[in-house]
């Protein structure tokens, strides 16, 4: 874990940590947690590093490398083996930092008094001696004074290069050669000042440290790709043929329209294609610009999360009304209102299949990892135009924050399809845009090749208002068609994972998936064997198959809120309930040592719900 203030390179930090770490040969995953503001409170990164793609964390660290003495408070109780910290913090009571919410520093204050402990760095430093942890102390006052020497900056921008030092020392730690670390730094050469500092600062932290791990570089096969979700649910709408996008800044989901536009120059065969990319008023504008664009046969997509999804509703509404394909990418996160703005959740699922008032479908699809966010976002492209509708996806801030090194093979643009559905070139003067048709969907033309009509009011085939009872009876019907059409025709909606045959099967969707495919194995060791039933669209549901799955099986639902939503909407479907449930709802992720945990509790103690807590 890479934990410190927040604006001051904690991203960067990992960021090039990562990418070290690929050199020598490893995967990584790494999830980023910050506070809702610009700068200067605690902000980490945890990462797994592994010879096999990881997919989650753990709730332990084995290595804490602390920038500044809130990053020793706040997750000190979490570290296993080895803490780096600055010598001059050893002095600092708790009470001393300001940053730090109340309510955490209490706890951790409590944590050291109950073990007999003073309540600053040197007690924390006793603590984890008690632990068998050990510290390595760096003077960093004394490295910062050679690094601003030998580089001649101003100390306000030498001070960025504090984070590198740490970063340089958890690398020599793990016994990898610190030019894996420098060479990290190439892609930033134009950027000399940035370069020089960083390269000194790593010589610097290098060689505080020595070898404990015993980490050699391994053979590193092909190429791999270092991406976050927002930058995976970007390229995966580009490769989706996207031509507009529109936003209005929120958190987690603009990362992903600030990337679109600085990459919206798309190359073809023959030619440059642009994307354009529209920052809109407020959200009901974004979705409005975006339905807009999509009538005109344009590739189309918005942005958004909870608070912009909700004022999105009734452009939703409207767009279901006129059979408009748009996509929307569905950020979540911590809920409701504001909530935990900069935190994960999955309780906003229900809103996600009921989006819009009135009856008319949506698919709705969620990721459960990077691999997925980059296939979801273009499959989610051609889904929203073969049965013109609203398509949304949903990214949980869990996935969207953190970053995956990973084979470059996985994340494929040319193996995406595209299918633009049923689309009329050469509509005739007599064109109806809303003909009745046995599977729902009606030949699409694109406004300007030929006369037609849209309005939020019912409509007859041609798009003219009317309150025919007999018309509205039939166009209700076509309209809820397509999601039956769709039911039928998309094979790709759940995923199965099992290590051998087993009766407990873990329900879930979205990112709990990552952290249970990383403990099957330890749990199958434990004679726990589990397979993983993963819903990846839950609109239209698949209920026929999950019913065939789950018949006779001990099913446990694994979900980040409070209810077990998707639990509840597989009573809906399919009539059956949970046997019991594993949840969380802190707005952290859920931990690989968390589901092992939590299983054992349900197989054998016979826990019919278990309550998951970690992470700060």
């Amino acid at each position: 874990m890479i934990g410190g203030a927040q604006g001051l390179g904690v991203d960067t930090a990992a960021n090039l940590f990562g990418s070290g770490l690929s050199r020598a040969g490893y995967y990584v995953f790494g999830s980023r947690e910050y506070f809702s503001n610009i700068k200067g409170r605690h902000s980490y990164f945890n990462l797994t590093i592994s010879d096999a793609m990881p997919h989650s964390i753990d709730s332990g660290v084995d290595i804490l490398a602390t920038f500044d003495a809130e990053s020793i408070f706040q997750h000190f109780n979490e570290v296993r083996r080895h803490i780096i910290y600055g010598k001059a913090f050893e002095s600092m009571d708790i009470s001393s930092i300001r940053s730090m919410e109340g309510e955490i520093a209490e706890e951790k204050a409590k944590i050291l008094e109950d073990a007999g402990f003073e309540t600053n760095v040197s007690g924390v430093l006793k603590y984890l001696k008690s632990k068998n942890v050990k510290a390595i102390p760096i003077d960093y006052d004394l490295l910062m004074r050679s690094v601003l020497e030998s580089s001649g900056t101003p100390p306000a921008i030498a001070e960025r290069a504090r984070n590198m030092i740490c970063v340089s020392a958890s690398f020599s730690l793990l016994g990898l050669d610190k030019q894996m670390l420098l060479d990290g730094l190439q892609p930033f050469a134009k950027n000399k000042t940035f370069t020089a500092l960083n390269t000194i600062a790593i010589n610097e932290g290098y060689s505080v440290t020595v070898d404990e791990y015993g980490m050699r570089p391994l053979k590193l096969v092909g190429h791999r790709i270092q991406a976050d979700g927002n930058t995976l649910s970007a390229l995966g709408k580009i490769a989706g043929g996207l031509r507009f996008q529109s936003y209005y800044p929120i958190t987690p989901a603009s990362d992903e329209s600030t990337y679109i536009e600085a990459n919206q120059v798309v190359k073809t065969s023959d030619k440059d294609s642009g994307i354009v990319v529209l920052q809109t008023e407020d959200e009901l504008a974004a979705i409005n610009a975006a339905s807009g664009a999509a009538l005109t046969g344009t590739r189309s997509a918005t942005a958004t999360s909870g608070p912009g999804f909700s004022l999105m509703n009734e452009g939703i509404s409207w767009a279901g009304m006129n059979e408009v394909p748009v996509v929307i990418t569905y950020y979540m996160r911590g809920s409701p209102a504001t909530g935990l703005p900069t935190r994960s959740g999955q309780s906003d699922l229900k809103l996600a299949l009921n989006a819009g008032h009135g009856e008319f479908p949506r698919i709705v699809l969620a990721s459960g990892d990077h691999e997925e966010v980059f296939n979801d976002a273009a499959w989610a492209m051609s889904l929203a135009e073969q049965y013109q509708t609203p398509t949304i996806h949903i990214i949980e801030k869990t996935i969207a924050n953190a970053y995956s090194i990973m084979d470059r093979s996985k994340i494929n643009a040319e193996s995406v399809r595209i299918d633009r559905g049923s689309i009329m070139q050469k509509p005739t003067s007599q064109y109806r845009r809303f003909t009745f048709s046995d599977n729902g969907i009606s030949p699409r033309a694109f406004l300007g090749s030929a006369r037609m009509y849209y309005t939020g009011d019912e409509h007859n085939e041609f798009g003219h208002i009317t309150e025919a009872s007999g018309n509205r009876i039939r166009m209700y019907e076509k309209r809820i068609k397509k999601l039956e059409t769709a039911d039928a025709e998309i094979d790709w909606k759940l995923r199965l994972n099992n290590i051998g045959e087993s009766d407990n099967v873990l329900l879930t969707w979205g990112s709990p998936k990552g952290a249970i495919i990383d403990a099957m194995e330890e749990l199958a060791a434990s004679k726990m064997e589990v397979q993983l039933l993963q819903l990846r669209m839950l609109n239209p549901y698949p209920s026929k198959k999950v019913a065939e799955l789950l018949e006779g099986k001990n099913v446990i639902a694994v979900e980040n809120n409070y209810n077990a939503q998707a639990a509840e909407v597989l009573r809906e479907k399919t009539g059956i309930v949970p046997d019991a449930k594993i949840l969380k709802w802190n707005g952290r992720p859920i931990t690989r040592d968390e589901i092992v945990y939590s299983v054992s509790k349900v197989l054998k103690e016979k826990s019919k719900k278990v309550v998951l807590n970690a992470g700060d």
